[in-house]
């Protein structure tokens, strides 16, 4: 799903206007795919389950560049922060490891209960930008 999510952002889907600069997101189903163009790594992030009948909350992420090493462990520079400032380390990254150019995977998080208001992801050190903020509404 991530790879198609990064299609459809470089294929001319229209940005809703975004409160940060080098932020931008894109609707995609039932949650908005987030995106940070900033410095030499383009970022992409899409919730893909975020209820109270799931065990884990999952992030579709996608690091795409054509200039450095995407060499980070995902599951140690990104960070879910509840609408009440609560960290939650990632407890998986699904997909290739460090290396490369274009990576695509799945952030894997325990679920938060009760579901907050609000969440974001916090991703640090990527592209030398030392963090990219992506956030949703849940109520």
């Amino acid at each position: 799903l991530a790879i198609y999510v990064i299609a459809d952002v470089y294929r001319g889907a229209k940005p809703v206007p975004a409160q940060t600069a080098g932020i931008s997101s894109v609707a995609q189903g039932e949650w908005q795919t987030k995106t940070d163009d900033q410095g030499e790594v383009v970022v992409t992030v899409t919730p893909q389950a975020l209820d109270g009948n799931t065990a884990q909350w999952k992030f579709a992420v996608g690091l795409n560049t054509h200039s450095v090493s995407l060499d980070q462990d995902l599951t140690k520079v990104s960070v879910l922060i509840d609408g009440k400032g609560n960290r939650y380390k990632p407890i998986a990254w699904e997909g290739p490891g460090p290396g490369g150019h274009h990576r695509q995977g799945t952030l894997v998080f325990s679920a938060i209960s009760p579901a907050p208001r609000s969440v974001e992801i916090i991703i640090k050190d990527i592209g030398g930008i030392p963090e990219r903020t992506f956030a949703w509404e849940l109520k």
